[in-house]
């Protein structure tokens, strides 16, 4: 259900840039300067969807591409997003820290006349040309059913939630809870923010262990967490393959953890750097791109591990 609903979207939007472009679109004349604010770049998933839009967009070569990076820091992602607006992007490309707090610097340049392109994370008004991402709230919504399969339908959860104030956290807890009541002998005993970072996870689960919560079950937001995770089980002296953990993103990482039974199911999270690139050559050479485009989201277990590949 959650890959068919996805794809549809993803579709959609494809065949719009499709037919709007031609297959032998060719690059809009004069240089195209393009900013993107990203929240930090000490998240593996983070650098690589930099590294991935650098990637991308290398292969045009009237395009610059100047990334920032806001450290984890909401105050430091709006002021290089107000320094990016100084610097006369092109185009604007940015995935929020927080979606509350930064939608009047984002806002204010989608009304300067700068197109915004939003990566995974929404802002609180409608203030941007594309919004790219997986469905969190549906990924969210299938993890909780993939653990109620697993554990029988009974059992104690515990959930490593990321970045609180980002929207992809909001959707996958929502979306989490939501099924979490169409399963009654489920239990969430405690949701520990980890910022989507292995550190903060290791030192989650050390104060999980402190405070003594039982839990059969980890729902982690991604997979960095999920290993900062079984980095501290084994420290506890417990095997993370007792532990019925869920991931999200489907990094290297978590398909081996996959294979030796250390991690029962991933989700494919998509950078979205490939639809970012073309959205943006569409922008810059004055075409109409859709305001949406779901990008397909794929249920990882030791069922399909060989026949995908991480994301990286």
């Amino acid at each position: 259900m959650l890959r068919s609903r996805t794809v549809l979207g993803w579709l959609f939007g494809a065949l719009v840039l499709v037919l709007s472009t031609g297959a032998e679109a060719e690059d809009p004349p004069g240089r195209i300067l393009v900013g993107f604010s990203q929240d930090t770049l000490a998240n593996d998933w983070r650098a690589a969807q930099v590294n991935d839009l650098k990637r991308e967009l290398a292969r045009h070569p009237n395009v610059e591409l100047v990334v920032t990076d806001g450290k984890g820091s909401t105050a430091q992602q709006i002021r290089d997003i107000e320094d990016l607006v100084a610097r006369k992007v092109d185009v604007l490309v940015t995935s929020p820290r927080d979606g509350t707090a930064m939608t009047p610097v984002v806002s204010g340049a989608y009304r300067a006349g700068i197109p915004v392109v939003l990566l995974t994370r929404r802002i609180d008004s409608q203030d941007y040309t594309t919004f790219i991402s997986p469905d969190d709230a549906a990924i969210g919504r299938e993890s909780a059913r993939h653990l109620a399969a697993v554990l029988k339908g009974h059992g104690d959860v515990l959930m490593l939630e990321g970045v609180r104030t980002a929207t992809t956290a909001q959707l996958r807890t929502r979306g989490f809870l939501d099924e979490l009541k169409a399963h009654p002998g489920l239990r969430l005993v405690a949701v520990k923010t980890a910022n989507y970072l292995r550190n903060d996870a290791i030192r989650a689960m050390e104060e999980v262990f402190r405070e003594g919560l039982h839990f059969d079950a980890i729902f982690s937001q991604s997979d960095s967490m999920a290993s900062g995770a079984r980095i501290a089980l084994r420290g506890a002296g417990r095997d993370p393959k007792d532990v019925v953990i869920v991931g999200i993103d489907y990094i290297a990482e978590a398909r081996e953890a996959i294979r030796s039974g250390e991690e029962s199911a991933s989700f494919t999270y998509p950078t979205c750097a490939a639809e970012a690139a073309q959205v943006v050559m569409e922008i810059a050479a004055g075409r109409d791109v859709p305001r949406y485009i779901a990008v397909p989201s794929q249920k990882i277990t030791r069922a399909n591990v060989e026949r995908v590949k991480p994301i990286f």
